[in-house]
């Protein structure tokens, strides 16, 4: 049976453009086919059917483990990096069983135990930055989400162990720094152990470094157990599934590394993304400053999470350039029909984010950022959908979406901030999300007082 719409550029050119520019490759293919193509690219065999129009997603994601299946080997790719126990490896019971033991630490009273510590950590780092001295949003920001990572995750606040993870945790992610590198999970042919000195090797080596100290810190919190410890290792190493049993320790490194991949790159990218766009938009940046001015020189990081123009303004930077560019491979389980095309069993689909998102029947002026339109309206999980969705939703969504209002409203609650560089920047391929290509370089001018309290003196009369 015919795949619907295969493009029809030869599949090289096809492949080497996903690798090196995803966006315009998927723009170009969307013009000509703007709801449903068949790609041949690398990543998730040899061909797949974009799809990215609400109705489809629905059927797609609402079907999962029946008409359509999230299968973990579709994710091979991510293998040498998240381990074979990885949550996003795993399919069927063994997928359903590692969501249940890890969900439980990102929900309730725990997201107010991590709101604080974001709050403290953003403002430590930002308090180290020189005024009017440029730095790179996208590097402020992986600074931050490193040290969330180090405490909130691992439990880790000081000593050798920290130190060295905090070193090299940020190295490995390094291979995610240009399509080239990045090409190396594409091309397997490539994954070549030339010595320390190759990208390959010196990834391989950094890793082995990163295991070793994770199954040293595990083994150590296995000897000297802490009911008290409310970091995320300690919750997965307590978790029971409905047998009573827990977690192996490589089972618990495979979903650390996961949520350290996830909480680290994405956030990050996420977190710079909006740095840009508010300050790119003066009256973004105007709006989003009286809101926060409401709330008082010591505000609730809950009641922060609860702003409304806030939560549209990173809304609203997840959906212009999502860190993800796609949801969680589907394989068709049975003969369907999708959008009046027929489909067969072992067709792939990749339920298209970035495409969703830029849909001008959904998004009117898709490519402006427009925060406002999430106070207009109400998006249905098939058309706004940053965090993928189905049973492959991304389990740290709620405390991606939480760090990321935190960090934004301590930096604009206490700094006045601006950018360093007026050039538009333009969405790169970083690894497996859409980063700014330039890494948004910003300055810190002065400290910022906010308003209220500049009226309160201006109006105070003098004794």
């Amino acid at each position: 049976m015919p795949f619907p719409n295969p493009l029809k550029t030869p599949s090289l050119v096809q492949r080497l453009h996903w690798v090196t520019d995803p966006v315009g490759y998927m723009e170009t293919a969307a013009q000509q086919y703007p709801d449903i193509f068949t790609a041949k690219i690398i990543g998730f065999g040899d061909t797949v059917i974009f799809v990215n129009h609400p109705q489809a997603n629905q059927e797609i994601l609402t079907n999962d483990r029946k008409k359509f299946a999230s299968v973990g080997d579709l994710n091979i790719i991510l293998e040498p990096l998240l381990g074979k126990s990885s949550v996003l490896m795993l399919e069927g019971n063994s997928h359903k069983r590692q969501r249940q033991l890890v969900m439980p630490a990102f929900h309730g009273e725990r997201m107010r135990n991590y709101g604080q510590l974001i709050c403290s950590l953003a403002e430590k780092v930002l308090s180290q930055l020189p005024l009017n001295k440029p730095f790179l949003a996208r590097n402020l920001a992986q600074d931050i989400s490193m040290q969330v990572i180090l405490q909130a995750v691992l439990g880790l606040y000081e000593g050798e162990r920290f130190e060295k993870l905090k070193k090299l945790l940020p190295l490995m992610m390094e291979v995610f720094q240009s399509p080239l590198t990045t090409s190396l999970f594409f091309f397997p042919f490539l994954q070549q152990d030339l010595g320390a000195w190759s990208t390959w090797g010196k990834f391989l080596r950094d890793r082995q470094q990163i295991d070793n100290l994770i199954f040293a810190e595990i083994t150590e919190r296995r000897q000297q157990p802490d009911p008290e410890r409310i970091d995320i290792l300690s919750l997965l190493m307590s978790a029971r599934d409905e047998a009573g049993e827990q977690m192996t320790d490589q089972e618990l490194r495979d979903q650390l590394i996961t949520l350290i991949l996830a909480g680290y790159e994405t956030t990050s990218t996420a977190i710079a993304w909006a740095f840009y766009w508010i300050h790119q938009k003066p009256l973004v940046r105007e709006k989003l400053l009286a809101e926060l001015d409401t709330l008082g020189d010591s505000p609730d990081p809950m009641s922060i999470s609860r702003l409304p123009y806030l939560t549209a303004i990173c809304h609203e930077a997840l959906r212009i350039y999502p860190s993800v560019m796609f949801s969680f491979p589907r394989v068709v389980r049975e003969s369907v029909e999708l959008l009046g095309h027929p489909l067969e069993p072992g067709m792939v689909l990749l339920p298209c984010i970035y495409l969703t998102h830029h849909r001008k029947d959904l998004y009117y002026q898709p490519n402006d950022f427009i925060p406002e339109r999430f106070l207009e309206r109400q998006f249905s999980p098939y058309e706004f959908l940053p965090f993928g969705g189905g049973v492959r939703r991304c389990i740290g969504e709620a405390l991606a979406l939480f760090q990321m209002k935190l960090v934004l409203a301590t930096a604009l609650s206490h700094y006045q901030l601006a950018l360093a560089d007026q050039r538009p920047e333009r969405p790169h391929r970083r690894g497996f999300t859409l980063a700014p290509g330039n890494g948004v370089k910003m300055v810190i001018i002065e400290q910022r007082v906010r308003q209220e309290s500049l009226v309160a003196r201006e109006i105070t009369p003098v004794v």
